[in-house]
């Protein structure tokens, strides 16, 4: 690598963290809400106890705000030991979280595609995206922010890996997706998005990357099953956290349940490109969408 190149990258690492932090250093001033940051934070007295062995046996023991999520549950106590209930602090704590987050994603498409200016590109929209303000000015959206830094860091790990295959590597791989199912359980698509990186553009699927070696098919798909038993771990934990608190088939069935999530993709999708009309909740429209609707959204992400 050039000096040159060295020096681009720097300036490039610079101007993202400025980049978030003129967006995002503006929530240092903002307070708490009364919409979960009580129950996640400043009224809950196991999380204002701060970190503790107890606090750390309760956090992978119990139910917090509905959730299992204890590497997110002890973040918001290290907070309360480190600034107590003091608001800014928390939020400090979320930028922080997500300027790592930019940054691992920086260089995690760097060292995958060698492309310094497209990866700069995606790492700049992504630190900066109107889809991303809830978490980040959200204190109780820790979850999120934390969750991120995990995958984006699992995403560098295993491209470390796959360059250079070997127990501790994979290891290092397992942990961080480990840690990022236990800050947020959405991780559990997290294998399937390894497999897409090997399809491209890590090209594992066809030919071996420059200093690394081809893997079989089935190896591939081996190195995956760890992972999955993670995630579904994961999922069994939220179902049995989240049971009582999901509406039953009754209030929604089936058929219902499938049709908000092909549109909830879909409103993703629109969201990304055309972040208009975002609000904290999206109530479920029951039956107000046309079945012409749903057709045309599955033909959309077909």
């Amino acid at each position: 690598m050039t000096l040159a190149r060295i020096d681009r990258r720097w300036f490039v690492t610079i101007a993202l963290v400025a980049l978030v932090w003129s967006v995002f250093g503006q929530t240092l001033r903002h307070e708490f809400i009364n919409y979960d940051d009580p129950i996640y934070v400043y009224s809950n007295p196991r999380v204002t106890a701060g970190l503790s062995v107890a606090g750390i046996g309760w956090a992978f023991t119990h139910i917090h705000a509905q959730n299992w999520h204890p590497i997110t549950t002890l973040s918001h106590m290290l907070d309360c030991d480190i600034y107590g209930v003091a608001p800014w602090g928390h939020h400090l704590t979320n930028v922080l979280l997500h300027t790592a987050a930019v940054l691992l994603l920086l260089h995690t498409l760097l060292a995958i595609t060698g492309r310094l200016w497209r990866s700069a590109f995606v790492a700049a929209v992504f630190a900066i995206h109107p889809l991303r303000v809830e978490s980040v000015a959200w204190i109780a959206e820790r979850k999120d922010v934390l969750s991120g830094v995990c995958f984006m860091l699992t995403l560098l790990l295993y491209q470390r890996y796959v360059r250079q295959p070997g127990i501790v590597r994979y290891l290092l791989v397992f942990v961080a997706c480990a840690c990022g199912m236990m800050a947020k359980p959405m991780l559990v698509t997290l294998p399937f998005v390894l497999l897409l990186l090997d399809y491209w553009p890590l090209l594992r699927f066809e030919r071996p990357r420059s200093g690394g070696r081809k893997a079989s098919t089935s190896r591939i798909i081996v190195e995956k099953v760890p992972l999955l038993l993670l995630s579904a771990g994961a999922a069994v934990a939220t179902l049995l956290a989240q049971g009582q608190y999901v509406g039953s088939g009754e209030e929604l069935s089936l058929p219902d349940r499938l049709t908000n999530a092909v549109l909830s993709y879909v409103a993703y999708v629109r969201q990304t490109f055309w972040p208009a009309g975002l609000v904290p909740f999206y109530p479920h429209r029951q039956n107000a969408v046309p079945a012409a609707g749903v057709v045309i959204a599955i033909g959309l992400l077909a």
